[in-house]
């Protein structure tokens, strides 16, 4: 406690001298720099507790390419070993439940598919790969049945090829005669034809069953014309095996129309009889999601949301109870989201992560109580964003005499990249003061770092601290924002701003690392860089949360200035003539907002942003989205006062006249969330005004540029384009 005071007090006196820390010899980041860094994957642990097994990635900017690679590194801590070196790269890689084999999945023979390779425990090595499936449409998200005796995985089929040992051949048919074909022309009878990055087809994803052993991989729901399981983004897996490998858990979305729909459910199936079928579990008018049983086989937890169509609903952890086929909320006064979680092996507590004020912290709901029917909830992690939680019981090794039970997770903050890290909750002291709601404690676990990826590339960097910072807002609100100071900062001197506004709009700045909206990189050539949360930002709660809907451009536009207006007569370092505000997604819809409502900034970036509601809604494809914040469809709204139509109402193409900032439009062409034209609207309205704009346009990248030499061009053209209005010009 004493060491900890010293520092809160060390803590306290930079902030308030506005000295920062020495750099002792060390240099901005450069572009080069971030694209050097090793990308960590998705891990995974041995059932013993002694390795975790991780994929990284690496990219290689002059080749424009980036390749994943298995790595495995003891518990304890200790050198990365690297297991794979293909060309084609590897991804994905599991422990069997033996812990004397691995899986993981690799496109180094064509398409992508599941492999197997003996794994030496002791040493810490793998043998010869062996490919273990040879499906014509590939393999995906594998993952061991817990008896080791079968593999469950997704491959997208066409739903009318029958069932059985011919399936394959048909689909493998149907996918040569496309691509032989002259003709490319779709036909599309239904909506969400196209969808993120991608135009759809007449495939659907399906779950597969594939013995460990070898064999012909066994189509668990043939025919089913819905995806199974639905298009993620990322995170928690869709499905789960119970205990006794003989039941599998699922999402699905049987909705006829999913483009107006977020209602997903969670079906159970049981494998150890043929003619079993589906059985659906939730009963939620919302999206349910990331299923996962109990070790003892009594509970399958997930995380589901209350409202039909609203995808940024609450995400409340629920148990199933598989006898009484009852559901509970644990804990209903936790207000913010559960983005994931995982089970403690002795079913008594489960392990989350959620949002909060900017960090994503790790918590442990404790089920089984002592003291009545009462829930204990404690924040066990110290400040950053965690994630890929898994929970393991580590026996007594020599530099630990006793048994730790451990969270393994990763572990990213703004000056850090994602590294693995230990919590030992055995140092987490369960009492009365930590019941559940009267409070949620924060009892840290002791961490420790495992994995030192990009260590000694980021001690040659002067990476900048975050600062937070809460100001008051529109009805009565304290919004938190955040800013970062710029390598050598002189706080004698007056420093341009780059302001950058957050996507979603339900999703938040904080203490975490992004390469493709890099705050330390933005901030690197000179710059503070700010960053507010305004109302519909995460991690403060669903009412603030819902505070956005239907008031796209009202109170978080008011957030936003009033955030400005404090940083610019709190910290007197800031020069407010020489501002730009830069913002994607959200963030792009909202600099075109201040396109048509203020002058006040220097330049504007905007990317990928809507411009005009209206064309947006008839372009799209997730039309929940803009049916739920926009309060309808537009013809509801047809012959009624712009006043009363949101699509209006809050339309930046409607401010036009007003334009005159110097605007950077950035948009891609495979972009199908927010369609191109909005864009080229954008851009063409700036041009036939004479307003000084500039668009850079990606004919290969969807809604966020990804490919290595295109993000180099993206952050030059961003900053030269910043530069060219905020700083003297020779």
């Amino acid at each position: 406690m004493q060491a900890l005071t010293k520092f809160t007090i060390l803590c306290f006196l930079a902030i308030f001298s506005g000295v920062s820390a020495p750099s002792q010899g060390r240099r901005p980041m450069t572009f080069e720099d971030m694209m050097k860094m090793r990308r960590l994957g998705d891990i995974d642990l041995s059932r013993d507790g002694k390795w975790v097994l991780f994929s990284a990635t690496d990219v290689d900017l002059e080749k424009n390419t980036k390749t994943s690679h298995l790595w495995i590194v003891p518990t304890a801590g200790g050198k990365e070993i690297a297991l794979t070196a293909s060309l084609a790269g590897e991804s994905r890689g599991r422990f069997s439940p033996d812990g004397k084999q691995i899986l993981f999945l690799s496109p180094r023979e064509g398409g992508q598919q599941i492999y197997l390779a003996d794994f030496d425990g002791v040493a810490g090595t793998i043998g010869e790969a062996r490919k273990l499936t040879s499906i014509s449409t590939e393999a995906d998200g594998a993952t061991w049945s817990p008896d080791g005796q079968t593999i469950l995985f997704t491959s997208s089929v066409y739903p009318d090829c029958p069932a059985g040992p011919e399936q394959d051949a048909c689909n493998k048919t149907r996918d040569q005669e496309q691509a032989a074909s002259k003709i490319k022309a779709k036909i599309f009878t239904t909506l969400l034809y196209r969808h993120w990055n991608a135009f759809g087809g007449d495939k659907r994803s399906h779950l597969f069953l594939v013995p460990s052993r070898g064999g012909s991989p066994r189509d668990l729901i043939p025919g089913e014309t819905h995806e199974l399981p639905p298009f993620s983004l990322g995170g928690p897996d869709a499905y789960a095996f119970a205990p006794d490998s003989k039941e599998i858990a699922f999402e699905e979305n049987l909705d006829p129309v999913p483009a107006i729909s977020t209602h997903v459910d969670i079906f159970t199936l049981r494998l150890d009889d043929p003619n079993a079928k589906p059985v659906k579990i939730t009963t939620s008018l919302g999206g349910n999601f990331s299923p996962a049983y109990s070790p003892d086989g009594k509970y399958l937890a997930f995380r589901s949301q209350a409202r039909a169509g609203y995808e940024s609903d609450r995400f409340r952890l629920m148990l199933y109870d598989r006898l009484s086929r009852q559901i509970t909320e644990p804990m209903p006064e936790f207000t913010n989201w559960v983005d994931e979680f995982c089970w403690e092996s002795n079913s008594e507590a489960i392990v989350f992560s959620s949002a909060d004020h900017g960090e994503e912290p790790v918590y442990v709901l404790e089920l089984g109580t002592k003291d009545g029917d009462r829930f204990h909830l404690v924040n066990i992690s110290p400040a950053g964003e965690f994630g890929e939680l898994h929970f393991v019981v580590i026996g007594p090794t020599p530099e630990n005499a006793g048994i730790l039970n451990t969270v393994i997770a990763t572990k990213m903050t703004n000056r850090q990249p994602s590294e693995i890290v230990s919590l030992d909750t055995s140092t987490v002291t369960w009492n009365s003061g930590t019941e559940w709601p009267r409070g949620i404690n924060n009892i840290i676990a002791a961490e420790k770092q495992i994995t030192h990826l990009n260590t000694a590339l980021l001690s040659q960097l002067e990476l900048p601290k975050l600062d937070s910072f809460w100001f008051p807002s529109v009805g009565k609100v304290k919004v938190q924002g955040f800013l970062i100071k710029p390598p050598n900062f002189d706080p004698n001197k007056k420093y341009p701003v780059k302001f950058l506004i957050h996507g979603g709009p339900q999703g938040a700045w904080g203490d975490s690392w992004s390469y493709r909206w890099n705050a330390e990189l933005l901030a690197a050539n000179g710059y503070v860089v700010i960053m507010i949360n305004p109302r519909g930002s995460t991690g403060y709660g669903q009412a603030f949360i819902d505070g956005i809907n239907g008031d796209w451009g009202g109170k978080p536009f008011v957030d936003l200035m009033r955030g400005l207006d404090y940083a610019e007569r709190s910290f007197p370092y800031i020069d407010k003539t020489r501002e730009c505000a830069l913002g994607a997604s959200y963030g792009g819809y909202m600099t075109n907002w201040i396109l048509g409502h203020t002058d006040r900034f220097k330049c504007i970036v905007t990317h990928d942003g809507m411009f005009n509601p209206i064309s947006a809604y008839g372009t799209t494809e997730e039309l929940w989205f803009n049916e739920w914040e926009f309060k309808g469809k537009p013809w509801d709204y047809y012959g009624k006062p712009a006043s009363t139509d949101p699509y209006r109402k809050w339309s930046p193409a409607l401010a036009a006249r007003n334009f005159k900032t110097p605007t950077l439009v950035v948009h891609s062409q495979l972009d199908y969330r927010l369609d191109v034209s909005e864009g080229f609207q954008l851009f063409t309205t700036l041009q036939r005004q004479n307003v000084p704009s500039k668009m850079l346009y990606f004919p290969d990248e969807g809604h966020w540029v990804l490919k290595p030499q295109n993000s180099q061009l993206w952050y030059r053209t961003v900053n030269d384009w910043v530069d060219q209005y905020t700083k003297p010009q020779p």
